[in-house]
């Protein structure tokens, strides 16, 4: 263990209370500077920071409770926070977002499954070689995941009660209880009865075995934590009207926003999975990969299900033909490429593929 990892334990470096300081400064006087471009692009500079800033933090909480608590809490507070998001601009929208929700969710799912999980496996295999997972936890996050996304994103599409894509307030009602019954039964598996299946058997890590930090710090980190979650996502609220003017500027699909959103929202636990991935703890790496597109699906179709069931209201959730496709790719190959427990270069370079040509076709429909 050296001496800055030591440090970086037992105390709160001070970049790491000033970004979001400096975050929430910048969103009190937003009102009264506008959104000029140079204000903008200083928004886009102080929102990294309060990203990685609040990915030390977790990293803090992570090492004090252990996995796969540590990812469970970053995957939640993110998704949590996200779901604030997607429904604050959607109910102030109108009818003009009523497929954010399903957007943002599907854009979580292929960002997190082949984006984050891609860069993972590549920076992990070009500095490792070959690098070892539980298999049984990646069998289990991938079946509750391919039942979530197919009976609240797919099925819509064939229902006779709403046309199209919609749901009918009793589908969207059982949809909402079904995806919470498979989460908490897959938070359960992951938190008690099978922990073990989440837990990295050995690792050359030595940040892995360093002492864990002390109760003040740990406090500190987990409000530091939700300080700069919250920051995070107001400042991508505020950049979503210059998001949405250039995306319609450059004449591409309504969609990208999601896109960009759900970026934007799951920068912290890429950052935090490269991160794990580069020190030969691709467990890590998964954990928060497939941990967060099951959150962001398991926690939004739920909540959004209840607020637009309350309100009466219409809401989007099954995806077109592209997006069926790049779905059930993404899920096979996911299945696929975690079959051994064991990853290489091979996988992330695949992954990664997939997720370029995700992004180049939504952009390029």
């Amino acid at each position: 263990m050296n001496k800055e990892t030591t440090l970086s334990l037992n105390t709160i470096p001070r970049w790491t209370i000033a970004a979001p300081l400096i975050g929430w400064a910048a969103i009190a006087i937003s009102p009264l500077l506008g959104f000029y471009a140079v204000f903008s692009l200083l928004l886009g500079g102080v929102l990294a920071a309060t990203v990685f800033a609040a990915v030390h933090h977790a990293e803090v909480v992570a090492h004090k409770v252990g996995e796969p608590f540590g990812t469970l809490i970053l995957a939640l507070a993110v998704t949590v926070i996200e779901v604030a998001l997607i429904i604050s601009i959607m109910l102030g929208s109108g009818d003009a977002k009523l497929s954010l929700a399903r957007d943002t969710i599907f854009s979580a799912i292929m960002i997190a499954c082949n984006g984050i999980v891609g860069i993972c496996l590549l920076m992990g295999g070009l500095r490792h070689h070959e690098q070892q997972f539980q298999l049984s936890g990646a069998k289990v996050a991938f079946t509750v995941l391919i039942a979530i996304s197919v009976l609240a994103m797919v099925l819509p599409n064939y229902g006779r009660s709403a046309p199209g894509p919609l749901l009918s307030s009793t589908q969207l009602a059982f949809t909402g209880i079904v995806s919470v019954v498979l989460y908490s039964a897959f938070v359960f598996v992951q938190t008690i009865r099978h922990r073990d299946y989440f837990l990295a058997d050995d690792s050359d890590d030595e940040d892995v075995h360093a002492a864990p930090p002390s109760n003040r710090v740990t406090w500190g980190s987990m409000a530091l934590l939700i300080t700069c979650l919250l920051a995070v996502v107001i400042l991508a609220k505020l950049l979503s009207p210059t998001i949405e003017s250039m995306v319609a500027s450059a004449g591409a699909p309504a969609t990208v926003v999601g896109i960009i959103i759900a970026s934007l929202v799951l920068l912290p636990e890429g950052v935090a999975a490269a991160r794990a991935a580069r020190a030969n703890r691709v467990q890590t790496s998964l954990n928060l990969a497939l941990g967060s597109a099951l959150a962001s699906i398991g926690l939004t179709i739920p909540t959004v299900a209840i607020i637009f069931v309350m309100l009466d209201k219409p809401l989007i959730l099954g995806l077109e033909h592209k997006e069926t496709i790049f779905l059930g790719l993404t899920l096979l190959v996911g299945s696929m490429s975690l079959a051994t427990g064991r990853t290489t270069i091979l996988q992330g370079i695949v992954h990664l593929v997939i997720f370029a040509s995700f992004v180049f076709f939504a952009v390029k429909p």
